[in-house]
């Protein structure tokens, strides 16, 4: 075999290949070149991965060997002293691809098949250099600083995390305690190692600690080509921060100044931001700090004024007014690590009220004035100024700025209103400057004798210069003698004089002018001092006496008539008090109050009449239930009908009937109806008894059909004797004969069936009784 002395073996194989494809192309030879059907490409594979780099030769005729960096790894499929390689396929494919398993950090290199040349001359084949490249994942990342770093706010810190062994070099990602990936301030840096293959990936982390870094992880993550399965570390950050305040204000109760601020508060919430504290009421000011470490100290301020005793997380002011408002409030918060503070601004809600009055002005027609009205108060108010007497709204602002004329010259109103709270006003006057003018009464009066005054009223701007009075052409003043005396008083627009008479007589009586003068004229007004007639004191004296007197008599009259007028009227029938029914010389009955269960009965009266409207034809009369029957016999013979001393009025009634009804008896035939009453008889045991029953057609003379009534009524005493007989002699019961007239005078409300509804039938037809209050 040709060999090169000194030279490698790949470029002798070079040469070989070279001389043989000479040959080959020789127009003299006749055999066949051999070629390569596949060649192997570059390759990536990680550690203990399998790789076959493919070789297919067509007409191979010389020897096939694979080379790795350029040394021969043999010629036989084994490929003995290289385990882990071995050339696969079968030569009949022509296939010859080397297969490495495992893979290993020193299989990285370049590899090329190569083919000798054949026996007859064919030149030698070489395939293009495959590279394999072997990947190594990381190993897992580690921080320097440990599990846990110490860290106080705002004061940098550095964390290192180091990834050693990648091929290539690993990533290193920092992902903080919220899961946000940090970007900012990391430096990465990559060490090769000593085998010149892998590599120690290191990164830093420049921290600038917070409060928010207070007890949370921060995640170092390593990973490359080789496992993209994320490697990690962890390290907790504490941090040491100076306190973080927040001040809110609290809840307000109205009214509250007097309230100890753990009465009836609760637990306030934080007011809005749009929310006021109400003037004169409780607010509370809360202080929240965070601070690490925990152990603190507060302070308060308003307005950088500290308060005394303000050492604690919250402050009363108890009673709030409008001193307060836009007051700002801090709360100064202290640990070992620093201070903070937080402040708040309150805003109070309190009424208008003036901060200046509109002023009164004096003008020129055609000047301009301004009339100004500053209100203070929260919210801002709503400011109107109106006109009068038109009540025409001229403007809306503080400030009322117009030219003055004959139409704008008058009164103004300032009006604010805030919601919530009583609208306030103030008034000013624009007073046109101009001559005196007097409005005083013509015609004035005094008493002779008494002191009198004389008035003269002057719109005067400018303000009067001079008034003086006159009489009877004279002037008067203070020479004028002892009778006279002036008065002069500034009112708004104006001046008043008053002339005072000190015992006035006849002669003071008659007319004075009275004369007004100002920087613009004057002018002068007749006044007419007239004398009244006097009343005599004896003569209003008498006339008060009689006044008095006549109104003591009415009233006197209106008490007796409201008593006459109340003794008179009588009770319904189920409510009297009390009823006496008497008769001279016969028996009286007197109602004494009672109860059903009672062993006393009615006393009835059996009645036979006329037609009643919406009556019975056959009407009872007794009392209401309530009341018992007490009787006693005055006579010592015959008894007597019962009679009812209530109805006097009843009695003449039935006086006069009785009276015609016996003068009828001597001209008609006789129809009278035979009325049964009750009358007492003397018992045993003293009681008295007394029985009616009767029975009677009543034929009606108004046409209407008769009907036959039958009626039965029993009286009876209780056994003791309520009713008792008076004297010896024993009364008899007799039938009396009463014209029917007679009985239509009774009321059917003092039926015994009316009164007590134990008596009544199913088929009554009494209207019910009144039911008693």
């Amino acid at each position: 075999m040709f060999t090169i002395p000194g030279a490698p073996v790949s470029m002798q194989w070079l040469l070989l290949t070279t001389l043989l494809g000479l040959v080959s192309t020789s127009p003299y030879t006749s055999y066949q070149n051999q070629r390569f059907a596949m060649e192997p490409q570059d390759q990536t594979a990680v550690v203990g991965a399998r790789v076959t780099l493919p070789c297919r030769v067509i007409n191979k005729q010389g020897t096939l060997q694979w080379t790795k960096d350029d040394f021969g790894l043999g010629t036989s499929r084994d490929l003995s002293g290289f385990e882990r390689y071995a050339m696969v396929g079968s030569d009949e494919e022509g296939d010859y691809s080397l297969d490495i398993y495992p893979v290993m950090l020193d299989d990285d290199a370049r590899y090329q098949c190569q083919v000798s040349p054949g026996p007859e001359g064919q030149p030698a084949i070489r395939s293009t250099f495959a590279g394999l490249t072997v990947l190594v994942p990381p190993e897992s990342p580690k921080i320097t600083q440990g599990d846990v770093i110490y860290a106080t706010e705002d004061r940098k810190v550095e964390i290192e995390c180091v990834s050693v062994g990648g091929k290539p070099a690993a990533e290193i990602t920092w992902i903080d305690g919220l899961g946000n990936v940090l970007t900012d301030n990391i430096e990465y840096s990559v060490i090769p190692l000593p085998d010149l293959r892998r590599y120690t990936a290191k990164s830093v982390l420049r921290l600038t600690p917070k409060k928010e870094h207070h007890n949370t992880n921060f995640t170092c993550q390593a990973q490359n080509t080789a496992d993209r399965t994320y490697r990690s570390a962890r390290i907790r950050v504490e941090v040491k921060y100076a306190p973080k305040v927040k001040v809110n204000v609290m809840g307000s109760l109205p009214g509250a100044a007097n309230t100890p601020a753990s009465a009836g508060l609760g637990s306030p919430s934080p007011l809005g931001a749009s929310s006021r504290i109400v003037e004169h009421s409780q607010v509370r000011l809360e202080c929240r700090a965070d601070a690490n470490p925990s152990d603190v100290r507060y302070r308060w301020f308003i307005n950088d004024e500290p308060i005394i005793g303000g050492q604690k997380t919250e402050m009363v002011i108890r009673n709030v007014t409008r001193k307060f408002h836009d007051a700002i409030v801090k709360c100064e918060v202290q640990n070992s690590v620093g201070k903070s503070e937080d402040s708040e601004t309150l805003d109070i809600s309190y009424a208008p009220s003036f901060r200046q009055r509109p002023q009164s002005m004096e003008a020129d027609i055609g000047s301009v004035v301004s009339l100004s009205c500053e209100v203070d108060s929260n919210p801002q108010p709503e400011i109107v100024w109106i006109q009068h007497p038109s009540d025409r709204v001229v403007g809306t602002s503080t400030n009322l700025t117009f030219s003055v004329s004959n139409e704008t010259a008058g009164r103004y109103y300032c009006k604010a209103n805030v919601p919530g709270y009583a609208e306030i006003s103030a008034d000013a006057y624009v007073y046109l400057k101009g001559s005196p003018a007097i409005s005083s009464q013509r015609s004035q009066y005094g008493l002779v004798g008494d002191t009198a005054r004389i008035e003269c009223f002057a719109s005067s701007v400018p303000r009067a210069r001079h008034v003086s009075w006159t009489f009877n052409g004279q002037e008067i003043s203070s020479e004028s003698g002892h009778d006279y005396s002036i008065l002069v008083d500034a009112v708004p627009g104006g001046v008043k004089s008053t002339l005072i008479i000190r015992d006035s007589q006849a002669y003071h009586y008659g007319k004075y002018n009275c004369t007004v003068v100002n920087d613009y004229g004057n002018d002068v007004a007749e006044i007419q001092l007239q004398a009244k007639k006097s009343v005599s004191l004896l003569m209003t004296i008498v006339g008060g006496i009689s006044v008095v007197a006549f109104l003591l008599v009415l009233t006197i009259l209106i008490v007796v008539y409201i008593k006459c007028r109340r003794s008179t009227k009588l009770p319904q029938a189920d409510v009297i008090s009390e009823h006496q029914i008497t008769k001279n010389g016969g028996v009286s009955c007197k109602l004494e109050p009672g109860d059903r269960t009672s062993n006393y009965s009615d006393l009835k009266v059996d009645i036979s009449g006329g037609y009643v409207p919406y009556g019975d034809y056959s009407t009872h009369y007794s009392p209401p239930p309530q009341y018992l029957t007490t009787c006693s016999t005055k006579s010592n013979g015959s008894s007597t009908i019962l009679q009812n001393n209530h109805q006097n009025q009843l009695q003449l009634q039935q006086q006069q009937q009785s009276h015609q009804s016996h003068q009828s008896h001597h001209h008609q035939p006789p129809n009278t109806q035979t009325l049964p009453m009750t009358f007492l008889t003397n018992s045993s045991g003293g009681s008295l008894t007394g029985s009616i029953i009767g029975s009677r057609e009543i034929r009606q003379d108004n046409g209407l059909p008769s009907m036959q009534s039958t009626t039965a009524s029993v009286v009876s005493s209780s056994p003791n004797g309520s009713c008792s007989n008076q004297s010896t002699t024993t009364a008899t019961t007799t039938h009396v004969v009463v014209p029917s007239s007679m009985a239509l005078s009774v009321d059917p409300r003092y039926s015994a069936i009316y009164g007590n509804p134990y008596l009544r039938s199913s088929n009554s037809s009494l209207l019910p009784p009144p039911t008693a209050v």
